[in-house]
């Protein structure tokens, strides 16, 4: 199963609607976002994906109530995932992880820092930067094969 990974979209809605455009015709079957959405504008933007959309809050979403009248189970995580047989940890801020949802994980899904990467190992750490292009002026993503458990960033560029 391939899903697609999205974070700190902060509201850039141009750079959601090409990201969700990627993860279609990657074949992507669920979205996770690792949290700052921005608003809820940006989230109903991300819920015109296809398939399951899975989330957590982060630092910067600040109209909570209204994100989670959209997607009630949104929460500051983390969020324990299985999809297939691949367990999935989400959480916006890696740091704030115990020891124990690490170890129970194949992969851990955390965004905040805007910085895309991959770390290899148990769990595979995933971060996919930031989609909005705000900080760093650069708009990515990740997918995750959870057949695989491996991962690819995919460099958006600049979005229209």
């Amino acid at each position: 199963m391939k899903v697609g990974i999205i974070s700190d979209t902060h509201d850039n809605v141009p750079h959601i609607v090409k990201a969700l455009e990627v993860f279609v015709e990657r074949g992507c079957e669920a979205l996770i976002h690792a949290g700052d959405f921005g608003a809820p504008f940006a989230l109903k933007a991300l819920l015109k994906f296809p398939g399951k959309v899975y989330g957590v809050l982060g630092n910067c979403d600040g109209e909570v109530e209204g994100l989670r009248k959209l997607l009630p189970e949104l929460k500051l995580g983390p969020l324990n995932l299985q999809l297939n047989s691949c367990r999935i940890v989400v959480i916006h801020r890696v740091r704030k992880l115990t020891d124990a949802d690490r170890a129970e994980a194949d992969v851990v899904i955390c965004g905040h820092s805007h910085r895309a990467r991959i770390t290899p190992g148990k769990p595979l750490i995933i971060n996919p930067g930031e989609c909005g292009g705000w900080l760093t002026g650069k708009c990515s993503i990740a997918i995750l094969d959870t057949d695989s458990i491996s991962a690819e960033l995919v460099d958006l560029g600049v979005c229209p």
